[in-house]
Order: C-alpha cells, then sequence, then structure tokens
C-alpha cells in the first residue's frame, strides 16, 4: 500500500529540518522497497503570508486526505500582533482538532555520548529513557466557558474532562508501558483539583486490565522536582494536556536540547509528527539548527503509521551512533566537540549510517 504523507514545513527553521527529515526517510522507504509520496503544503505563519490564513482549506484537505502528516514547526515574533484567529499556533490547534488526535507521545531518552550536555550532572541523567503520554484535545486549553470579563479587568478558563476522555488516553499510556518497562506514573493535582480526583480514579481503574504494569500517581509539583532530580525513575509518564505540555518541555533536560526532542500525536483519523523544539527564528537560514527531533519524529511516523519497527530502530541506533561518533550541532557543542556539524551534515552522517546499517542486514539476510 502506497504510504501518503502531507509535509508541512512552515516557519523558522522549520524547513530547514524538515527537508532532511524527509530525504532520510525516502531512503529508508526506497530501501524497504515500500511506495510512498509526499506532497508538500503551507501552515503557520507561512501560510498566512501566502494566503492569509494559519491553516488554509487546501492545507487541510491534504492532510486529512493523508496516511502522516510531517510538521516542522510554527510561530515567530512577526506574527505576535496578529488577531488571535490568524495566529500560527491558531492553526496548529486548529489542524490537531481536525485531525482527532488524542495522545501525544512524546520521548526523552539520555544518550550517554552527550550527558555533559544537560544542565544536569551527567550522573543524574545517565539512563534516563521516559516516554510522556499527554492528553491533547481536552483540559484547559479546549474547555468552555473562557474569555475576558466586559471591562476586560478578569479573564477566565475552564478545566473540564470527561470520564471518556480520560480512559482512552490511560489505555494508550498502558499500552506503551507494555512495550517498555511496565511502569506508568500518573500525573495530577487530585489534592486540589477535582478533574484531578476524576483522572486519578479512572486511571486506577483502567490500570486494573493492565495487571503486569505497575502504576503509581504523583502530584504535578513532586513529578517537576522529580525529573530534575531522579528522570531515571520514569517509564511512562501519563499527564492531562496543561500538566504534559509543561513537564514535556522540561525533559528536554535530559536529552541536553529541545533540538533532540520528537514526538507524535496518534489515535484520530490521521497522525502527527513533529519535533519539540520550535521554529526558533533567531537561528533560522543559518544552517546550524539541529534536524535531530525531526529525524526521531520520522522514526515515529515509520513506527505507527508504516508499520516499519526495524526501520525505525535503524534511525533511532544511527542518531546514536552518530552521536557517539563525535558528530554535535550547535545547540549540544560544549566546546569539546571533534566535529562541529551543519544542519546538513548532521543529517548526512545520519542517512550515511543508516543506509550502511540497512545494507549489512540485507547482505546477512541474502
Amino acid at each position: 500500500m502506497t504510504l501518503h504523507i502531507t509535509i508541512l514545513p512552515g516557519d523558522g527553521i522549520g524547513p530547514e529540518v524538515t527537508r532532511e527529515a524527509v530525504r532520510i526517510m525516502g531512503t529508508v522507504l526506497d530501501h524497504h522497497e515500500r511506495p510512498f509520496t509526499c506532497e508538500e503544503h503551507a501552515i503557520g505563519g507561512t501560510a498566512y503570508k501566502q494566503f492569509g490564513s494559519p491553516l488554509p482549506e487546501k492545507t487541510l484537505k491534504a492532510c486529512l486526505a493523508s496516511n502522516a502528516v510531517l510538521l516542522g514547526a510554527v510561530g515567530g515574533p512577526d506574527f505576535d500582533a496578529l488577531p488571535k484567529e490568524l495566529r500560527p499556533e491558531t492553526g496548529l490547534l486548529a489542524l490537531r482538532q481536525a485531525l482527532g488526535g488524542y495522545a501525544n507521545l512524546r520521548p526523552a531518552v539520555s544518550c550517554p555520548s552527550i550527558a555533559d550536555c544537560s544542565p544536569l550532572r551527567p550522573e543524574v541523567v545517565r539512563g534516563a529513557d521516559m516516554l510522556i503520554v499527554r492528553e491533547l484535545l481536552g483540559g484547559i486549553y479546549f474547555g468552555e466557558p473562557r474569555g475576558f470579563s466586559g471591562d476586560h479587568s478578569a479573564a477566565f478558563n475552564t478545566m473540564r474532562y470527561s470520564t471518556e476522555e480520560i480512559e482512552r488516553i490511560a489505555h494508550v499510556a498502558f499500552k506503551q508501558a507494555r512495550n517498555r518497562r511496565h511502569k506508568v506514573t500518573s500525573v495530577d493535582k487530585a489534592n486540589v483539583l477535582e478533574c484531578s480526583q476524576l483522572w486519578r480514579q479512572v486511571v486506577t481503574r483502567v490500570g486494573r486490565d493492565y495487571p503486569d504494569v505497575k502504576l503509581e500517581h504523583t502530584y504535578v509539583d513532586s513529578c517537576a522536582m522529580r525529573l530534575v532530580t531522579d528522570p531515571g525513575s520514569f517509564d511512562v509518564v501519563l499527564a492531562e494536556n496543561l500538566f504534559g505540555d509543561i513537564l514535556s518541555d522540561e525533559a528536554a533536560v535530559i536529552a541536553g536540547s529541545l533540538g533532540m526532542l520528537s514526538s507524535a500525536t496518534i489515535g484520530g483519523k490521521v497522525d502527527l509528527y513533529e519535533p519539540v523544539h520550535g521554529s526558533a527564528p533567531d537561528i533560522a537560514g543559518r544552517g546550524i539548527a539541529n534536524p535531530i527531533g525531526a529525524i526521531l519524529s520520522v522514526a515515529m511516523l515509520l513506527r505507527h503509521s508504516a508499520g516499519l519497527e526495524h526501520a525505525a530502530s535503524d534511525i533511532e541506533q544511527s542518531v546514536r551512533e552518530v552521536l557517539d561518533a563525535g558528530y554535535r550541532t550547535a545547540d549540544i557543542n560544549r566546546g569539546h566537540t571533534k566535529f562541529l556539524a551543519s544542519t546538513t551534515e548532521m543529517a548526512h552522517q545520519i542517512e550515511t549510517t543508516v543506509t550502511g546499517m540497512m545494507e549489512r542486514r540485507r547482505a546477512h539476510a541474502v
């Protein structure tokens, strides 16, 4: 079956890192003889400049007609003064809602060779390997009512969750844990929030369906502290929308840089893959952006949307080998780098490594 992929390069460094990731994806899919198509469309600030909308109808239709969407990044200070409905982030939120993906998967792994890039001590992050499962379509980001008082002297938002919304994201977390180290840490603020009290009750009930998975509950403030003091104690972290948003960015300290983090949004009509780092307009066009987050997002796409587990693992292993060989982009350079690589050079090294890995496997099979 042909894999139809919509590419949304977006703003800032998005086009730079997406270009490299797409090239590697094409190399891997060709090797596995998996037919695919890539169709590029505009989103975010770039789309607003061209079409007057951060999510043009043509872009949305293409995404809904594809098997997977790969996004670069959206946003930038040039668009901050726009009305809310025209801002790049509004287009991204609308896309997520339209695709229907409710589960955001964000791995955070410490590679031994760049443990010194973390602001934490190497012995703290060494061996840390977690997956944050964030609920994406509920909570305070989407709850109603919301708004301002008539004179704008006050503002209000509503945190709201249903049992069904909590159940479906909890099942995702427990199933992911079964493929890892069989532990789920559920994050809430049940000592204060009724939403969190329901969250804890429902997650506990769902957990009984997975007797092989250990479940622990923790408050969000305690979780935030543990992320920087004992990150190795986590396997799968389950969190609602707001808490998951904050904690997953905090988890960047484990990997050493936001540029190292990938993500997948699954569970809806079409799955969406994107690096976590944002558009970073201050370095756009300079050829120094870290493409690894985008490349690892492609690995997640191959795993979840293409069913190519070996291909995904090969890319992940290639990233580790290139880092072990001493290649670094500027964001993970600590002054004693063996090879300071540009965006293109880092991607080239990963592509060369994964190609060699696949060719050796093919030769061994023959």
